[in-house]
């Protein structure tokens, strides 16, 4: 393996690639990750229009989407080895700035969470936006500011500003039915939410104690798991469970900024904290596709911090020779 991916570097083919949304002009930057970064991307011809909050690739690495503060509020870029031709904007925009964004399973839809009512927005998609699916019948109460599908695409869930701080709508061609609330909701607003591979369990990233918390799935919330044993670092800003469905990452407002637990069923023992910890307030974390490496979006210089990991992490990976222009706010890999 180790043989391979020298190979790859050697003849200029990453094995993936890894992008950044910061809050400064470009307000996004791409690179090949070989594991580790490769030379930056050129940025994309067609600027991004504001900070991106949220950055997601599709199902098949050939485009990206992005949650931006500025109008039109989404962007969504070809993406081969770099940024291609930006698409059309979409004729509804968003009403408000971008905070999240999410591709449903199949790339037949994309989700936008944002700042003003209603909140969510969702399009088709085909090689570009169709038209603005209706509304939820029931709205989030208050600003989302996270979005995402379970992975067979049947449900799609917001973290939100108030309570109950997290939704689920049932999806076919458009949002379905309100889910009930959990029984024991969140303890306050909440920044991220993420379904488990599996798409036997949720959980939302907060800003009240114990800053994480999850619940078991099944067309529609279960128990809330026991809180981990070990909170994470003060106000939790965004979670994300592994691609092989084993960890699941917390990045915090407060020290270590990065706290990863075993998950099955349930929250396991912290793995302890990376020998090198981010520079400051981590706003969200991205796993490789084989769960081997991580990477950290933060305030503070370098804006991006990455590390092996297999069941620890490791030694801390170089930082790019281009640095990302501002604060790190979103970070994904291609799968």
């Amino acid at each position: 393996m180790i043989l391979g991916v020298l190979a790859a570097a050697a003849a200029g083919g990453a094995t993936s690639d890894i992008i950044v949304g910061h809050d400064t002009s470009p307000y996004a930057s791409a690179y090949p990750w070989f594991p580790a970064f490769g030379t930056k991307y050129a940025n994309p011809a067609t600027a991004v229009d504001g900070s991106a909050e949220g950055i997601r690739f599709d199902k098949t690495n050939t485009a990206v989407a992005m949650a931006t503060t500025g109008t039109p509020y989404v962007n969504v870029y070809n993406f081969n080895r770099g940024f291609g031709t930006k698409y059309s904007n979409p004729a509804t925009l968003p009403t408000g700035a971008g905070w999240a964004v999410d591709w449903r399973t199949g790339n037949s839809a994309v989700a936008v969470a944002h700042e003003t009512s209603p909140y969510i927005t969702a399009y088709p998609w085909s090689a570009g936006f169709g038209t603005k699916y209706a509304d939820p019948a029931s709205l989030p109460a208050g600003v989302a500011y996270g979005v995402r599908w379970i992975p067979a695409g049947t449900y799609i869930a917001t973290a939100q500003q108030n309570t109950p701080f997290v939704n689920v709508w049932a999806w076919s061609a458009g949002f379905g039915t309100k889910v009930a609330n959990p029984a024991t909701l969140p303890a306050g607003l909440n920044q991220g939410v993420d379904y488990n591979p599996a798409g036997d369990a949720i959980a939302v990233a907060g800003d009240n104690s114990p800053y994480v918390e999850a619940y078991a799935w099944s067309a529609g919330f279960g128990t809330k798991y026991s809180n981990p044993a070990t909170l994470p670092g003060l106000t939790g800003r965004n979670v994300k469970f592994s691609p092989n469905g084993s960890y699941i990452a917390v990045t915090t407002g407060g020290t270590p900024y990065i706290q990863v637990y075993p998950w099955s069923a349930g929250f396991g023992t912290k793995v302890a904290n990376p020998a090198t910890l981010p520079t400051g307030d981590s706003k969200d974390a991205a796993w490789t596709p084989t769960t081997n490496a991580i990477a950290v979006a933060h305030l503070t210089s370098p804006y991006i911090t990455t590390y092996p990991f297999t069941t620890v992490f490791g030694t801390k990976y170089a930082d790019p020779a281009t640095l990302p222009a501002g604060n790190g706010r979103s970070v994904d890999y291609t799968s």
